[in-house]
């Protein structure tokens, strides 16, 4: 008997090694006409791993871009001295320092928050050094096209979606999203065909039909809700939506249009930043519900695994703070975050959750760590595939 439970242990482990190895690949992504092909549709962020430097960001300065709301001005950090290098005046209103999709150039989104003089301001990313601003109406956030062919100027105060020549500007159509109200942070699906719009003052999501440009319906995520970033899964099958009043993320099924669940982080979510190896998500958690906080809030890092959809850490600051939006470094080992309500970018190790501080101008907001890997970006502060 005990021989003959061996020999049926050994045919089953044997069936399911020989199902192993005959198991089908993932099913080949079929993408939007232009769009980069999806290397690995079961990690559409796999080109954006550690090392995975283009060579289009070959002579790139190592630097931290820190937009500053209140002072109008960006701040410029080496991330290796952990000290700011430079600083240089751009338009009213910084929201966010924006990757072009070429990897050329990098953007300064100048809304202009209530006046009619909003612009973008060029960064030659070799240099560090500003250009000539470029008149744009309400540019709060900036997106591309999966192709690269256009921006997407993001007009909050006007519900709006602006569809630019990627590289001159030149407004070529304009798509309204009315019940899309504060209508800030995107990410897309994996194939291009469609992108999620977040609703800040909605408490909505709006998706939008990439291919025939049209809006096709809202998802009402939760009334008192004020939903902000958003970011897709690895394998692309739900997309997760940071809510600074839900102190969580929601979960989200784009294909359906239907949300699937919520997931408690901290106080204020707001950021959403896949690590380089695909496997976490590192979630801002701002320290406050209010759209302008106080100083030295209940801010913290939640850490999220993309399998089991689990938070497995959280990181407070000691001492307080506003941890807001930014990015993670080239190498995977330091997530940079803005300090929204404390004037302070932070420097977090990947690893401990130990944080750094280092002063900067005021209000700092969407800041952007160059170069970063990946073959593309498709907007906001690097969402790089």
């Amino acid at each position: 008997m005990f021989h003959l439970a061996r020999l049926t242990v050994s045919i089953v482990s044997a069936l399911a090694l020989s199902h192993s190895a005959f198991a089908a690949p993932p099913t080949p992504v079929l993408t939007v006409p232009g769009m980069p092909p999806v290397v690995n549709p079961s990690n559409l962020y796999s080109e954006a791993g550690a090392g995975h430097l283009s060579p289009a960001v070959a002579s790139a300065l190592p630097r931290i871009y820190v937009p500053n709301l209140r002072s109008n001005d960006v701040y410029v950090i080496d991330p290796a001295t952990m000290k700011v290098v430079d600083k240089f005046a751009v338009g009213h209103s910084p929201q966010h320092v924006v990757p072009a999709w070429d990897l050329q150039t990098l953007w300064v989104a100048n809304n202009a928050e209530g006046k009619d003089n909003g612009s973008l301001t060029p960064i030659d990313p070799k240099t560090g050094k500003r250009g000539e601003d470029v008149p744009v109406d309400d540019p709060y956030n900036r997106y591309f096209t999966p192709d690269g062919k256009q921006a997407i100027v993001v007009a909050e105060a006007h519900a709006r979606l602006d569809f630019r020549d990627a590289h001159s500007m030149a407004l070529q159509s304009s798509l309204e999203v009315p019940e899309c109200k504060g209508i800030n942070h995107a990410d897309f699906s994996i194939d291009g065909r469609y992108a999620l719009f977040t609703c800040e003052f909605g408490g909505k999501l709006a998706k939008i039909d990439m291919v025939n440009r049209k809006v096709v319906g809202y998802l009402l995520l939760d009334k008192k809700g004020m939903p902000q970033d958003i970011r897709i899964s690895p394998d692309g099958k739900v997309f997760y939506v940071a809510d600074m009043m839900a102190d969580g993320i929601h979960v989200v099924d784009g294909d359906s249009f239907t949300k699937i669940g919520l997931i408690p982080t901290g106080t204020g979510a707001h950021g959403l930043y896949p690590s380089r190896d695909g496997s976490k998500l590192y979630i801002s958690n701002r320290g406050s519900n209010m759209v302008h906080g106080q100083r030295h809030g209940k801010g913290s890092v939640s850490v999220l695994d993309f399998a089991t959809r689990k938070v497995v850490a959280n990181w407070p600051i000691p001492g307080g703070g506003s941890p807001d939006m930014g990015n993670v470094s080239a190498d995977g080992k330091t997530l940079w975050l803005s300090g929204r309500f404390d004037d302070v970018v932070y420097a977090f190790d990947t690893e401990t959750g130990a944080v750094k501080s280092i002063k900067v101008g005021a209000e700092p907001h969407g800041l952007t760590v160059w170069p970063q890997p990946g073959r593309y970006s498709l907007g906001h502060t690097g969402n790089m595939r």
